[in-house]
């Protein structure tokens, strides 16, 4: 029998990354939150890699703890092994990974959701939902009713979700656990538009049938940098990683079985993700390549499972075991969990705004896996921006919509309610404009104001970020005002390093300009360098190198804004607008575009089009006056 548990402002489902960024942003902005998981046990789980950060990745974590989310700290306090990423590239692709003790990593999130104030965490499973009389109503497994004025769908791949192995398929969640069936039925009963996607894991071995005699050892970096801003943790490395390759006996096992793979005989329709694929995707899809490379990853400090990265795949258990033990090292290598693929329900992501709220369905917003997206990190960054925009909702007050040239966040949001996705989207830094701009070394510099203003970083720490303000403001002023005289030492140097030599004195910063110089390599000529922490260093450097190029993209940042500034009604009917292609006129009726910059990004809608609206809202402007 149904019986009324607790009324809500805001209700999470879900507590994986998305959902628990969502839980404690809606609770630290002080509204009454609670989060439902189908296991307690297994709040932020990582059932893939066992990682936090990488390309692209690094700048959504730092992001998020610049805005004031957990993602970031939560790394820090349980990271094995730490990594900058195309350090042999320019700093815009520079990108944090950090290997994660991940059942420590979740002690740690669900003990964070646990003691956060305004937050209940509960172990139910919610089966139904409904809008009632301008509320929320869930409906849980045991028949529990609560409500809630504003509601965030973060439930990753546990939604629909159904595994493969080979010829075997049940409906399951990641890891074994049990999957939402009736919630989705609940969705589409409300004509959410839900669609099927996948994505995969590979097996974890024991580390002890391991030989590591035959593999390549990587190690962390030696200067290790947090993802956290805060410095709340001292982060080290603990354990190594390892490099396999599979080889050609690898390929003849794949290819000899592929008509085992239930995704190459049909039996899995959804999209999978295109930038992850399986190892047998791989085979397929670069046949003329000898060898493809497996990181051999630790799971955690207590335990002996290592993860297979590389190595996802939805191949007859057998076969897995087979094409394992043809990799060097890997020869008697216990498997102590198969691979597998997930197949779960999500969402049109083209039915909600930028401020991840529903368009036809007010107070409910969609974060995470269930928006489209994959991976840890894009889901945690939406879980934050759902959980903000839900509490100011209850608050009456205005959404936070990111802008792209802003933060990768920003432009993971834009791209997925302007252009959609027809399979798991996944960040890049090629997806941004402006990455010379949004680097992870400033995620500070451009968002800690932000979440300030909206209320998630504290007195303690915003004091702290203006003091690193002040100290890189006061170290570029030092620079310029800093001689290097010519020398026989500095030259040789210079000559050296191909660049030309000093004929007369030359301010540091100019010298700092000179791509095959850095601060380091200066430092003996610099008899006047302060004693300042390596940031520091490394922003009022980047600054100085790359001025000119930043100069020049943040002028296409303000070309953009002007047509960011002009508002398109989320009622307007673009149907009746004279001039609009016909593809046009569909587009922006689906997608409702909130202004002349996004309408721009639509997908089929061109720039005549964009023209059209122009003059259509200047004639509107003339009309109203």
């Amino acid at each position: 029998m149904e019986y009324f548990a607790k009324k809500y402002q805001v209700a999470v489902i879900g507590a994986g990354h998305a959902g628990i960024e969502a839980g404690l942003a809606s609770a630290r902005l002080g509204c009454s939150t609670a989060v439902f998981t189908i296991y307690l046990d297994w709040v932020g789980n990582m059932p893939c890699n066992p990682s936090i950060g990488g390309t692209s990745k690094g700048h959504l974590v730092r992001e998020i703890d610049a805005l004031g989310g957990e993602m970031g700290i939560a790394a820090d306090a349980n990271t094995l092994q730490s990594r900058i990423l195309n350090l042999g590239k320019g700093p815009a692709v520079h990108s944090l990974r950090a290997q994660i003790d991940r059942r420590a990593y979740s002690d740690y999130m669900k003990h964070t959701l646990e003691k956060q104030e305004n937050l209940d965490l509960m172990q139910a499973e919610i089966v139904d939902i409904e809008r009632i009389d301008g509320c929320w109503r869930l409906k849980t497994k045991l028949e529990a009713i609560f409500e809630a004025e504003c509601v965030i769908l973060a439930t990753g791949t546990f939604l629909g979700g159904r595994v493969y192995v080979g010829d075997v398929s049940y409906e399951s969640g990641p890891d074994g656990m049990f999957p939402a069936a009736r919630l989705g039925e609940a969705l589409r009963r409300m004509g959410l538009p839900i669609r099927r996607f996948k994505t995969g894991t590979p097996s974890r071995v024991n580390r002890r049938s391991v030989d590591f005699s035959a593999l390549e050892i990587q190690h962390g970096d030696e200067r290790v940098i947090p993802f956290s801003f805060s410095g709340k943790y001292i982060v080290s490395n603990k354990l190594p990683c390892y490099i396999a390759y599979t080889n050609e006996e690898t390929k003849r096992v794949i290819l000899e079985n592929m008509d085992r793979s239930p995704l190459y005989a049909g039996k899995i329709d959804g999209k999978g993700p295109r930038y992850c694929p399986s190892i047998e995707d791989k085979i397929v899809r670069f046949k003329e390549k000898e060898r493809h490379q497996i990181f051999i990853e630790p799971c955690g400090e207590n335990t002996e499972e290592l993860y297979l990265q590389g190595l996802s795949s939805s191949l007859p258990e057998d076969v897995q075991l087979k094409f394992i033990h043809t990799i060097p090292g890997l020869e008697h290598a216990h498997a102590m969990r198969a691979a597998y693929a997930i197949e779960y329900d999500c969402v049109d992501p083209l039915a909600m705004r930028a401020d991840l709220e529903f368009n036809d369905y007010p107070g409910l917003f969609g974060a995470g896996q269930f928006n489209g997206s994959s991976g840890y990190e894009e889901a945690a960054a939406q879980g934050l921006v759902a959980g903000i925009n839900a509490a100011r909702k209850c608050k009456g007050l205005q959404p936070l919509v990111l802008e792209r040239s802003g933060s990768y966040i920003g432009t993971l949001i834009d791209d997925l309610v302007t252009k959609g996705c027809s399979d798991p989207y996944r960040m890049m830094t090629s997806r941004s404009e402006y990455r010379l701009l949004l680097r992870q070394d400033n995620a500070d510099r451009r968002l800690t104001p932000t979440g300030r203003e909206i209320g998630l970083i504290s007195d303690e720490r915003y004091e702290k970020f203006l003091q690193k303000l002040e100290l890189i403001a006061a170290e570029k002023e030092r620079i310029r005002k800093t001689f290097i005289p010519p020398s026989d030492e500095i030259n040789k140097m210079l000559v050296s390093r191909e660049t030309s030599p000093l004929s007369t004195g030359a301010r540091l910063s100019d010298l700092i300009k000179r791509p095959q110089l850095n601060y380091d390599l200066l430092a003996t000529f610099d008899d006047t360098r302060p004693e300042l922490p390596y940031e520091i260093f490394e922003q009022v450097e980047i600054d100085e190198k790359y001025e000119g190029y930043i100069r020049r993209q943040q002028a296409q940042v303000d070309e953009m804004h002007r047509l960011e500034v002009k508002k398109l009604p989320m009622e307007l009917d673009y149907s009746g607008i004279a001039g609009l292609r016909l593809e046009a006129r569909e587009k922006l009726n689906l997608v409702r575009p909130q202004n002349i910059g996004q309408a721009s990004r639509i997908s089929g809608v061109s720039p005549s089009d964009i023209s059209v609206l122009l003059i259509y809202l200047e004639k509107e402007e003339r009309n109203d006056k």
